[in-house]
């Protein structure tokens, strides 16, 4: 019998640990404007460099450059600046509540403000959004309220879900952002299959899935790509990978594929990796990858490229993991930053009226946590009754139950 090598289990570990010399060496960075924009009925084969490479619009100098510039106007460009410091604003606000005691967590999205605001504005209303807990900016840049998302933070008495989803897990029809689930990746399928009923009953909105680079380790992440690549669905597949999951770097969930957008290519979808911190970036291709989807032409799956600068949540501590400095040294800088530097160069803004914006902004913030922490709690204990739970479960209360709440003497 010939001897045999003994076999190890190889293990992915991060180049970096607590303590340790940030290191984004692996991070390969496109020069600004280089990477082409194909036509929008490309063949998911002649464009696999773009699922290695990363799209950017925005120079060092503040420039937009390349064909994938020219999108958006320059109010509509102001426009996403205030949305995502509107969006900073009401994270720094909610993060002291949490602090304070007024709801029991939050997740920041400090870092990442471009991705769903800028996203947002390339879709439809009537698309639906499946997001995950850090799209927040979605609704943000679609007006949805300020005191009505406080008011489901606090679950207070005017709660718009009643108390019937956790802290920042909201829900809004009208606003296309379907509700947030708990478990990890569920969404992803969810917005393939809405995407394949609008087809089916011949509408024309499509839908947009949200998971975040640590849930594509999931089996549904997996389920959801077979159906839309089968089906054709007129869905966009995003992912952001913000590096790190709760306490795991992605090299955990991306194993051996290189970046997390090639593994579209191996189901036959176009696949295409966005600097998630340039905002004029991720609504070009995000605008690219909707008029796919309006056109009968099948998903498309975008990886946008970011870095989470806090905490995963109130519940985590990253210096565990990672090194206190590893947000600074992040290459693809400040989403904020980088586009009130664009608008400057443009002639159209100015640090003056950037610091007066962010006063007005934080007034407005304040307001609508004023407004939301005026209203008392939902319901004694802070507990919903019976009653409560079965109306909003079912259309009537089932029999059975109320035969015994009347034998109960209620």
């Amino acid at each position: 019998m010939v001897d045999s090598a003994r076999l190890s289990l190889h293990v992915p570990e991060p180049a970096v640990r607590p303590g340790g010399q940030p290191d984004f060496s692996n991070v390969k960075i496109a020069k600004a404007g280089s990477v082409p924009r194909p036509e929008v009925d490309v063949a998911s084969e002649d464009i696999r460099d773009l699922a290695y490479s990363i799209i950017r619009v925005l120079n060092r100098d503040g420039e937009a450059v390349g064909p994938w510039a020219g999108s958006l106007t320059d109010e509509e460009l102001l426009t996403g600046l205030r949305n995502m410091m509107k969006l900073r604003a009401f994270d720094a606000r909610m993060l002291m509540a949490q602090r304070q005691g007024k709801t029991s967590f939050y997740m920041q999205h400090l870092g990442e403000e471009a991705v769903s605001c800028a996203f947002r504005k390339a879709l439809n209303k009537g698309d639906m959004n499946f997001p995950t807990y850090r799209q927040a900016g979605l609704l943000i840049a679609d007006d949805y309220p300020m005191v009505e998302m406080m008011n489901q933070i606090y679950s207070n008495e005017s709660d718009p879900l009643h108390g019937r989803q956790l802290p920042i897990m909201y829900s809004s029809k009208e606003h296309g952002f379907f509700t947030i689930s708990g478990n990890l990746a569920t969404q992803y399928v969810q917005a393939v299959g809405w995407a394949m009923a609008s087809a089916i009953k011949n509408d024309s909105r499509i839908a947009a899935a949200w998971i975040g680079d640590g849930s594509t380790a999931e089996s549904d992440f997996h389920s959801a790509l077979v159906f839309a690549s089968t089906y054709k669905a007129p869905v966009i597949l995003n992912i952001v990978n913000n590096q790190w999951a709760i306490s795991t770097f992605q090299g955990i969930a991306r194993g051996g594929s290189g970046t997390f957008a090639a593994r579209g290519l191996g189901f036959g979808i176009p696949a295409l990796r966005v600097d998630g911190n340039d905002y004029l970036a991720v609504h070009a291709v995000a605008r690219w990858a909707a008029e796919r989807a309006r056109r009968n032409l099948g998903p498309t799956l975008i990886e946008h490229v970011t870095y989470r600068v806090g905490a995963h949540s109130t519940s985590d501590d990253p210096s565990a993991y990672r090194p206190k400095t590893e947000s600074e040294a992040w290459p693809l800088g400040d989403p904020v930053l980088r586009l009130k530097k664009h608008l400057i160069v443009k002639g159209v803004w100015s640090e003056e009226r950037h610091v007066q914006a962010e006063a007005e902004i934080a007034d407005e913030v304040i307001e609508a946590q004023r407004q939301a922490e005026a209203h008392g709690t939902l319901h004694a204990g802070g507990r919903p009754s019976v009653r409560d739970i079965f109306e909003g479960v079912y259309a009537e209360m089932p029999a059975h139950i109320r035969r015994q709440r009347q034998k109960a003497g209620y």
